[in-house]
């Protein structure tokens, strides 16, 4: 699933630098979600197995987030440098939005596809 979302994003983003030419520097940091999110959902998933699902799994995937914003962040501020003003105000908007639909994904989408493999 992520997988699929990240190269949305990143047709869009080719589109936008390579086909009209905005300058953004987002491709040194763009690596990190395409490397990152599938693998990190893919051990996740492992985890709550692993565990016995003692969480329920909507609650185990709106954990992920928490993890991984702290490392994209730290990755994003090595690479590109100092964050904007407005960055935190967007940051304490977005994650709590990101949280609810990861949440959602993983009761849903992640619990069908571990039923359809027989791992639910």
């Amino acid at each position: 699933m992520p997988s699929v979302f990240m190269l949305v994003i990143f047709t869009v983003f080719c589109l936008l630098r390579f086909g009209y030419q905005v300058d953004v520097p987002l491709e040194r940091v763009v690596v990190f979600p395409l490397a990152l999110v599938p693998n990190m959902w893919g051990v996740w998933n492992m985890l709550y197995v692993a565990t016995q699902r003692r969480l329920p799994l909507g609650i185990h995937g709106a954990i992920l987030p928490v993890i991984v914003f702290p490392m994209a962040l730290i990755v994003a501020r090595a690479v590109v440098g100092p964050f904007p003003s407005f960055f935190t105000t967007l940051m304490s908007l977005v994650v709590p939005v990101v949280v609810i639909i990861y949440y959602l994904v993983w009761k849903y989408i992640v619990s069908f596809l571990n039923r359809i493999l027989g791992i639910a």
